[in-house]
């Protein structure tokens, strides 16, 4: 049962997916803000309780970062729609991360399989989008006025996705054109 429950968590996750569009695109925002909120700390919860109770699948390890990506690529997408984020850094997050799983994908097809990691400057951009999705949900929501705060937000996260996309790229390259040996599952 424990091992299962960070991948139920996990789905949990997926399902408040269209729960956000639709309060975002229903002018809910303090609805959406709250969800987004509960998706947090239900993130928090699943990793916690797979590292603690040695309840690592590699199901998880596939499933929790596309369950991260489904929320923010779409929260983006949805904010963008509605006027309160600018094109520029949705075509930025969602570019960005559809090149890193193209570039894995290529990366089987061409049976080089690469390994999954996160880097650092990745971690930065994902706590900087996190940040910045908050931020225009609780100021929506809330009714407040971010002011600079989301002007630097936009900068920072828009800076570290386009860092974060050429250090993924860089890597890659070097991956694919190296003469290592293949690797293996």
């Amino acid at each position: 049962m424990i091992q299962s429950l960070p991948n139920l968590i996990t789905v949990g996750r997926i399902v408040l997916v269209p729960v956000v569009i639709w309060a975002i695109t229903s002018g809910n925002m303090l609805l959406a803000f709250w969800v987004f909120v509960a998706a947090g700390i239900s993130d928090a919860v699943d990793g916690f309780i797979a590292k603690r109770f040695n309840a690592q699948t590699e199901f998880g390890a596939y499933l929790d970062p596309l369950a991260d990506k489904a929320l923010l690529m779409s929260i983006y997408v949805t904010l963008s729609i509605e006027g309160l984020l600018p094109r520029w850094i949705v075509i930025a997050v969602v570019s960005r991360d559809i090149m890193i799983m193209g570039a894995v994908l290529l990366s089987w097809i061409m049976n080089k399989p690469v390994e999954i990691h996160p880097l650092v400057v990745s971690k930065l951009n994902t706590a900087a989008q996190i940040g910045l999705a908050a931020l225009v949900l609780a100021s929506s929501g809330f009714k407040f006025d971010a002011g600079q705060a989301k002007d630097v937000l936009l900068v920072v996260a828009g800076g570290l996705t386009f860092i974060s996309a050429a250090a993924y790229l860089i890597e890659w390259m070097r991956h694919i054109t190296s003469d290592a040996p293949e690797a293996s599952k």
